[in-house]
């Protein structure tokens, strides 16, 4: 099993457990949901954790490249396009969760006080 594959398993495995801990806050309710964010989890950890993660696709997929372009012995053509796929998509689900959170943000602006 190659490196890439463990870091797509623990990339698919996180986004597991943030979608399910997501689920059960939906079903809470908003009235029951808690006025303080729940303890271990920081939203401002979690983003930095996602774009760090997309920043380590990104540059896995530049070094591949690199080191294809070179002739590198051991670095296919088909391992190096999975890579650059593999960081195209996780900054395209970057993107869509920035323009999401600014949506929000503008929605929560115009709110009449």
């Amino acid at each position: 099993m190659s490196v890439n594959a463990i870091d797509a398993e623990a990339v698919l495995a996180r986004m597991r457990a943030l979608a399910s801990q997501a689920r059960g806050l939906e079903t809470r309710g908003l009235e029951a949901a808690p006025a303080a964010a729940p303890p271990g989890v920081d939203f401002g950890q979690v983003l930095k954790g996602a774009l760090d993660a997309v920043n380590t696709t990104q540059q896995t997929a530049s070094r591949l490249t690199t080191s294809f372009e070179r002739g590198t012995p051991g670095v296919d053509l088909a391992e190096v396009m999975v890579a650059i796929q593999k960081a195209n998509i996780s900054f395209q689900a970057a993107s869509q969760v920035r323009n999401r959170l600014v949506s929000a943000y503008q929605e929560i602006m115009n709110m009449p006080i």
